[in-house]
This record gives C-alpha cells, sequence and structure tokens, in this order.
C-alpha cells in the first residue's frame, strides 16, 4: 500500500511539472479563417491540434511563441497542386511550404493511381530526373506510402479521369466500351471507398480530350454516391469556353455532384470579355441548386507542357506516336498548318497566347536546357527557323515532353474572378527548391508565390480583398468544399495547421525570369502541431499526413 501511494505521488508531481502546451502562441492577431473580423488572442497546441483560444492564457507550454504585431492565421490549401512527383523525391517540399501551404491536393485529371503498366509509363518521363519508381497499385497506397516516408505537409488528392480512361483503354482515341465504363467505374469505386476526395479530370488534354460527355457523367455519379466533388479542368477555356463551362455544369447537374472549376479563366485576347458571361453561367447554376465553386492562381500567364501547342488527334498513342507523326512529311504538315490556323475544336495554346513572343520554355531535358527562360520566338531565331518548325523540332528532341509558360489573361479579370466569394486558390505547379536537383528547370512564379502574392500584392497593396475575406478564401472555404472537417479554422479540436506572418511585408519574390525565390513575411508554418519553417527556414520535421474524405456512401 505505501509502494502505491508513493507511486501515484510521484505521477502527481510529474503531471504538475510537465507543460500543459507543447506550443503557446502569445499576443497574436488571430484570423481564423471564417471571414469574421480579426481578434487578439493567445492560441494553445497540444498532441497536434488546437486546444485553446483566448484573450489571455497563463498555463505552461514547453514552447512559447510571441507573434506580437503579427497575423496568426490557419494554415493555406492548396486546391491544385503537382507536388505528387517531387514529393517522393523530397519530403520536405520547399516551394510549397515556404508560402505557407499546409494541405496540398492532388489528381488534376492524371493521378498517382490506380497505377499498371500503362499509366506507369504515361508519368515515368514527367519526373524522370527523381527516379520515381511507381511501385505502387492503389492511390491510397501512395497516399499512405507519402505519410510513411516523411512529408512536411498533408496532401489528399482526387481520382483522375486521364488515368482510369489511361488504365483501362490506353491512349485510343475512341468512346468506352460498355466493359471499359464498367471497370473504369470499379476502379473509381474503390479508390472512393479508399477516402478519394472525388474525380477530377483535365479535358484538354489527350486522352482525356477523348472522353465524350456521357462517360464523365457516368464516372461523376459513381463519385456522387460517396458525396464526393467533381474537379475540372474544362474543355476550354479560350475560343469556346462557354460552351465547355455548359458541358462541366450538365456533368454536375446530371450527375447531382459538387462541382469545382479548376483555374477558372478566360484565356485568350479575344476572350477576355468572355469571363462576365462564364460567371454569369455560374451564378445561374449555383441558383438552381447545383453547387459550383472555383479556384484561381494569381497571375496572368498559365503553364503547361509544350505539346498544348499541337492538335490531340496528334498525340493519339501517345508522346512516342507523336513524335513519329512529326517525322512524318505529310502529318506534319498537317499539324502545322492547324497550328497555325485552327481555333475552334481543340485548344490552341500558340493562338491563344498571340504567338512564340509571349511563350516561354520552362522545363527542358538536359541537352536543351540552356533554353529554360527563353520564348518560343527567341529560340525560333537562334535556330533560324519560323516558330513552329522550330516548336515541332524542338518536340521531337524533347520526345514529346517539355513545358512553356503562356501569357493569355487579362489583370483585369484575375482581379474580377478574385472577388468572388465562391473562388478559392491553386499553385498548379509541382515543388522545387532553389539549388540542387529540384532547381534545374524554370518554373512558373507561382511555385513559389502564389499565396504570398495574394496576401500582398492584391490584398495590401491593391485592396482587392480584405484580409479577413482572403484567409477564408485560402483555408475555411476549400476545407469546406472538400469536406474538411477538422481543418481550415483556428479552433479548439481543429488540426493544428497554422501560418503566423507579417501582414506589412508578405509578399511574393518570384518572378518569370528568377522563378527560385522563396517569399517574404512568412515567419512560422506548423503543420499538425509542428513547425516546418521558421524564419523562412526548413525544420527537419515531416508531421504532413495522408487525408481521406469520410467514407460515408450516400
Amino acid at each position: 500500500m505505501r509502494f502505491v501511494l508513493l507511486s501515484l505521488t510521484i505521477l502527481f508531481l510529474f503531471s504538475c511539472s510537465r507543460p500543459k502546451y507543447d506550443y503557446l502562441i502569445k499576443n497574436g492577431t488571430i484570423i481564423d479563417g471564417s471571414g469574421k473580423p480579426r481578434f487578439q488572442a493567445d492560441l494553445a497546441v497540444r498532441d497536434g491540434k488546437i486546444v485553446k483560444i483566448a484573450p489571455e492564457i497563463k498555463d505552461t507550454s514547453r514552447n512559447v511563441i510571441d507573434a506580437q504585431g503579427r497575423i496568426v492565421s490557419p494554415g493555406f490549401i492548396d486546391m491544385l497542386s503537382w507536388a505528387c512527383g517531387p514529393i517522393v523525391y523530397d519530403g520536405h517540399v520547399p516551394s510549397v511550404v515556404q508560402q505557407g501551404i499546409t494541405t496540398a491536393v492532388f489528381g488534376e485529371g492524371w493521378s498517382m493511381g490506380p497505377m499498371n503498366d500503362n499509366v506507369r509509363k504515361a508519368l515515368q518521363h514527367w519526373w524522370d530526373q527523381y527516379d520515381i519508381p511507381y511501385n505502387w497499385h492503389s492511390l491510397h497506397e501512395y497516399l499512405l506510402m507519402l505519410q510513411n516516408k516523411g512529408i512536411a505537409i498533408n496532401v489528399a488528392s482526387y481520382v483522375g479521369a486521364t488515368t482510369l480512361r489511361l488504365y483501362v483503354i490506353g491512349f485510343d482515341d475512341r468512346p468506352a466500351t460498355p466493359a471499359e465504363m464498367q471497370k473504369m467505374k470499379a476502379l473509381l469505386r474503390d479508390e472512393m471507398e479508399h477516402g478519394a476526395f472525388g474525380l477530377a479530370s483535365s479535358l484538354v488534354y489527350a486522352p482525356a480530350f477523348y472522353a465524350s460527355t456521357d462517360e464523365l457523367i457516368e464516372l461523376a455519379k459513381v463519385a456522387a454516391e460517396y458525396d464526393g466533388v467533381y474537379a475540372s479542368h474544362i474543355r476550354s477555356e479560350g475560343n469556346e469556353l462557354i460552351k465547355g463551362l455548359n458541358e462541366f455544369i450538365q456533368i454536375c447537374k446530371q450527375a447531382k455532384i459538387h462541382g469545382e472549376w479548376y483555374h477558372a479563366k478566360a484565356a485568350g485576347r479575344q476572350n477576355w470579355n468572355k469571363l462576365d458571361s462564364a460567371i454569369a453561367l455560374v451564378k445561374q447554376a449555383q441558383n438552381e441548386g447545383i453547387g459550383i465553386t472555383a479556384d484561381i492562381y494569381p497571375y496572368t500567364a498559365a503553364a503547361t507542357g509544350i505539346s498544348a501547342m499541337v492538335p490531340p488527334w496528334a498525340k493519339e498513342g501517345g508522346d512516342s506516336a507523336l513524335v513519329v507523326r512529326l517525322k512524318n512529311p505529310l502529318m506534319r504538315a498537317k499539324i502545322k498548318n492547324e497550328i497555325l490556323h485552327r481555333n475552334i475544336g481543340w485548344e490552341n495554346f500558340y493562338q491563344l497566347s498571340g504567338g512564340g513572343k509571349n511563350i516561354l520554355f520552362s522545363y527542358l531535358s538536359e541537352q536543351n536546357q540552356k533554353y529554360q527562360g527563353w520564348t518560343l520566338a527567341d529560340y525560333a531565331k537562334e535556330q533560324h527557323k519560323d516558330e513552329v518548325d522550330a516548336l515541332l523540332d524542338l518536340l521531337i528532341s524533347e520526345h514529346g515532353g517539355g513545358g512553356g509558360i503562356y501569357f493569355l489573361m487579362s489583370e483585369e479579370n484575375v482581379r474580377k474572378k478574385m472577388r468572388l466569394p465562391f473562388v478559392s486558390f491553386c499553385t498548379d505547379e509541382d515543388a522545387y527548391r532553389p539549388t540542387g536537383l529540384m532547381s534545374q528547370t524554370h518554373p512558373h512564379p507561382r511555385a513559389y508565390g502564389t499565396f504570398p502574392r495574394v496576401l500582398g500584392k492584391y490584398v495590401r497593396e491593391e485592396k482587392i480583398l480584405s484580409l479577413e475575406e482572403a484567409i477564408r478564401k485560402v483555408s475555411a472555404l476549400p476545407a469546406s468544399v472538400l469536406g474538411l472537417n477538422n481543418r481550415g479554422l483556428l479552433k479548439p479540436g481543429y488540426a493544428a495547421d497554422l501560418v503566423i506572418f507579417d501582414a506589412d511585408s508578405i509578399k511574393d519574390l518570384a518572378t518569370y525570369l528568377k522563378p527560385h525565390q522563396f517569399p517574404a513575411g512568412i515567419h512560422i508554418v506548423m503543420v499538425n502541431g509542428q513547425i516546418v519553417v521558421q524564419n523562412r527556414k526548413m525544420t527537419d520535421a515531416l508531421p504532413g499526413k495522408a487525408l481521406f474524405k469520410n467514407i460515408l456512401k450516400n
């Protein structure tokens, strides 16, 4: 009995001496993500969660952070990330987390599962510098692999409609047979039952371009059974914008599913005036009870592969088949003619950009790396060729790969989209470091600067949004679209994903000419209660989690 009493006394004394919290953030200005006005308060974190927010917290803590004069906000959610490849190589993903992103959502058309030889072969050249093994079989297996390996951010994913089609049909330009539809639906259902957040398409690119509206509706109905989202890079953002948006709304309506319009835009100077009509269409759908939201990046340039300047029919069979066609004089002449003269029926990035002077090369293989950051126009002059022939020869050299940055949007439209209450933000980018292997390409500056650019340029400098509304758009809004019930707000019981930044100095520093630059003004980024960025330096912590949707079938 005496031993038991002694043990209880020691346990009591130990519990009294143990700090109550892991982190206590003092004197900060809280913007909680709800859109409500900011307020002064302390915030306490224990075991990866926010446990208390109060005007003054006097309890003990293992670590105390003085946030005097700084904003404390929820971590930022990137609604369209391509860090899914680089994160396998480097779980710290510095360009992502340094801008305050604590959760990244993958799967724009292409997802990292389900995986078979068709999908593996198509993906391998995308990030070949990282020697990614692609040795998993499903999307959920991939996400859990990341968590077990160690990552600095939380990750979630849609199932890519492109991936499903590639898995079952390959690069064939034809409708799916009934048996193939059943196979795609079964693959999607399996991933939804394992917590995928929905279905995502990218209809500008082959082989997704080959899918019919009916095929997408049938797949979206499966995702809807699990309260999933249908996210889409719609079939046209340019000359056929309204037609593409109508198809998107039709899919959402007939499948009875919430729709997320990826990187909403009106591409091409001749189409800038169509944005108002597009917004009106979305609002009409919302008034009819169709759930539609959207995301954007705060720049006037887009970025995608340079093969996007080639008509989709030329890519049937994949990159190797494209190269064969480019080497055939008759096929090459047909491709060149369509690039120069056809602007209906496919998304002609060359024409939408206004020609080679408005197109920068962003990533090229080693033999062409010196041309990264060059315009297509300057490259063509150096090669003593016209722009389209220079492009087609470069595609042959790149085996159908290579990336570009396309200036095709208006600043006025960027501001107009940003003001819409249903619009959140995305990077639509890979992950990078300013040095080493992850610095070998010339990315769009959005890779480093998206979220600080919103809060610096558009909130502080141009006052397009209040800071409270901007924080809602980078946290609670995307969390609610995805159905993340314990993230996106600063609230007791919620995951301790948060950012501490200086509202007077937060700023993007990455530019189109010098993209590999971290932003200024972000002091601390915390993920699941652990600090991953402190004073613009990465820590060793890798506390990120694989996030899965609550599996509640309707």
